[in-house]
């Protein structure tokens, strides 16, 4: 059971509209596109996979710190403090979204260490 609302299991992407104002011109085209693709679209799922990177949801747990404070304000504070460019991060979601077409075309899963890899 987590004890705030905003707390889920990974990263939800209710939270993404909440992200695009964080960075510059490519990361707000990139969170503006990926909010405006269907539900559980192939863009969602990569978006949400490099988040679950850059966040660390996979140690998250209800107690912790990150999720008393919720999902929210977790990804906010990932990326407003993350000390690479925008290109980075754009390149992060093409990294997320070739792993999950991937997936999706061969089964293969990226290992543990790929996964919580930031």
């Amino acid at each position: 059971m987590l004890y705030q609302s905003d707390a889920e299991i990974l990263f939800p992407c209710r939270v993404i509209p909440h992200l695009r104002g964080l960075r510059g011109q490519a990361w707000l085209r990139l969170t503006d596109m990926v909010a405006a693709s269907a539900p559980g679209s192939i863009e969602r799922q990569a978006f949400s996979l490099m988040m679950i990177r850059l966040d660390g949801c996979l140690t998250c747990h209800a107690d912790s710190y990150r999720a008393m404070r919720g999902c929210t304000l977790c990804a906010q504070q990932s990326i407003a403090r993350f000390k690479g460019s925008d290109d980075e991060l754009i390149a992060a979601y093409e990294e997320a979204l070739q792993d999950v077409t991937r997936y999706y075309q061969t089964g293969e899963v990226p290992t543990r260490e790929r996964l919580i890899e930031t």
